[in-house]
């Protein structure tokens, strides 16, 4: 059959500045660098050299080790990485594909991505060209690669709920957070959708109108990307959480009707102020929530993952989803992910750089 390869979407949006709603960074300045840092780490193994290790303001790291932990023990080649260019704030030395996404702006302004349909649609257009059997080089099976859609977007749940409100669906989200200020994030959702005109399900039905008005570059670009796949009959798995199911929720909005399979972690599948289950039912997501044992673990890091922060994200569900498919068991899986985070720990240390 064919391979699989995993399709990191990287951006930023300035609605991760606002007070209180994410923890993908220990301040909002330096959230600003967690994409480009995450894409550096599930690639080659660490940041670049002028950025450190993303922590949350706690010291959780950042859920790229759990993939990157996977791809050391799948092996690197059995799993490539590709990232894309979806408003990067920072430079990565990763070769992105770029889909012509500038940073996305406060999602309380009128348009925050107005350059979204263009996202959108170059993100659909290079579809087919990111797994390697989608061009018409098919493996000896006839099988295509399937891509494994990840994100990382500070403050992306936030915009998805912008989104998932604009577009008349289940308006629930997770959060990096322990504790998910839902609260918080619907009166930030209100007032953005004041500025944009738009009603509660206004851009229904107008998936491109609902990111220019309501949502982030990493979204128009994933949606994009779900509907290259679908028109070019490539697989592809969305390794996520609410995030994801928006992006699938734009594409339905787009008028990709294919069952679609959605991956995610128990840690955002148990969330109560998510109602995943209840968005993947809603969008017909096949869902699988994988459980990676983080409270059995022995490291602050595990301890951090247990009690609720970074839930999800850089594809960390999709990832524990690969682990068991390739037969690893959890125990290991959360060895590598303490060796993973302790040896960038210990780079950063010994190169002086600070928390992010």
């Amino acid at each position: 059959m064919g391979g699989v390869t995993l399709v990191v979407v990287a951006g930023t949006t300035a609605t991760a500045a606002i007070d209180g709603i994410s923890a993908a960074g220990a301040d909002p300045d330096l959230r600003a660098h967690t994409p480009s840092a995450d894409l550096e780490i599930v690639a080659t193994g660490r940041p670049a050299p002028e950025s450190a290790v993303p922590v949350s303001p706690s010291g959780c790291p950042t859920p790229a080790v759990v993939t990157r932990a996977v791809r050391e023990l799948v092996g690197p080649d059995a799993l490539p990485v590709v990232g894309v260019d979806a408003g990067l704030r920072t430079p990565t030395t990763v070769d992105a594909v770029a889909v012509g996404a500038s940073p996305g702006g406060d999602v309380r302004d009128p348009e925050p991505v107005p350059e979204a349909g263009r996202v959108f649609d170059r993100a659909r257009d290079a579809a087919p060209g990111l797994a390697s059997g989608a061009s018409g080089a098919e493996g000896e099976s006839g099988d295509r690669d399937e891509l494994l859609l990840a994100e990382t977007i500070p403050g992306g749940t936030t915009t998805a709920l912008s989104v998932l409100t604009a577009l008349g669906e289940r308006p629930a989200v997770s959060s990096s957070l322990p504790a998910n200020p839902i609260e918080r994030k619907r009166r930030v959702v209100d007032t953005g959708l004041d500025a944009s005109g738009l009603d509660a399900g206004g851009a229904a039905g107008d998936p491109k109108r609902a990111i220019r008005t309501a949502g982030d570059p990493v979204l128009a670009a994933l949606a994009g990307l779900i509907v290259g796949c679908a028109d070019a009959g490539v697989p592809v798995t969305l390794a996520g959480g609410t995030q994801l199911a928006t992006a699938a929720a734009l594409a339905r909005h787009a008028g990709v009707e294919r069952r679609l399979p959605l991956a995610t972690t128990s840690l955002v599948a148990d969330d109560p102020s998510a109602d995943l289950a209840g968005l993947a039912d809603d969008l017909d997501l096949a869902l699988t929530a994988s459980d990676p044992g983080f409270d059995a673990g022995d490291t602050s890091a595990m301890r951090a993952y247990a009690r609720g922060e970074a839930k999800e994200g850089v594809g960390m569900g999709g990832a524990l989803a690969l682990a068991d498919r390739a037969g690893l068991s959890d125990a290991t899986v959360r060895g590598r992910t303490a060796a993973v985070t302790d040896r960038l720990l210990a780079a950063r240390a010994g190169t002086g750089g600070g928390s992010r």
